[in-house]
């Protein structure tokens, strides 16, 4: 796992979080949603089948339970957990808190309207919230 790198257009997008026993997490740049990605540190996968049957278990105890706790605390009408892939091929899952009336409700959050990045101290705060959801959770 030490050569795992994410996408160049991740890091572009997003803010690292914290490692999980799998994946890296991390905050889109993008505060109309709360929207976290999952990226398994694994190199040269871009499908879930491609990863151990242990690894997609994994992979989805740690989007489910980081859905849950991203919904419980922060509220919201829905939680979407999405893999997609078309524009960053590297294996990644979504996971979006949805709330009716946002600025892409009902449609899909990707390609709608223009980001609204983060300010230094809502990254902070936003980081801070994430970190101490996490710390509570039971991931492996």
């Amino acid at each position: 796992m030490s050569d795992f790198e994410p996408d160049a257009r991740l890091v572009e997008d997003s803010y690292p979080v914290t490692e999980l026993p799998l994946c890296q997490l991390r905050l889109m740049n993008d505060a109309r949603f709360p929207w976290l990605v999952l990226v398994p540190r694994r190199r040269g996968i871009s499908e879930v089948f491609e990863l151990e049957d242990a690894e997609q278990q994994q992979l989805w105890r740690e989007a489910s339970r980081i859905g849950r706790a991203l919904k419980e605390s922060l509220g919201g009408d829905k939680l979407n957990i999405a893999s997609l892939g078309n524009v960053v091929a590297q294996l990644h899952v979504h996971v979006v808190i949805r709330r009716h009336g946002d600025a892409a409700w009902p449609g899909p959050v990707w390609g709608q309207g223009e980001p609204e990045p983060y300010d230094l101290d809502a990254l902070a705060t936003m980081r801070d919230q994430l970190l101490a959801q996490v710390e509570g959770l039971e991931l492996d």
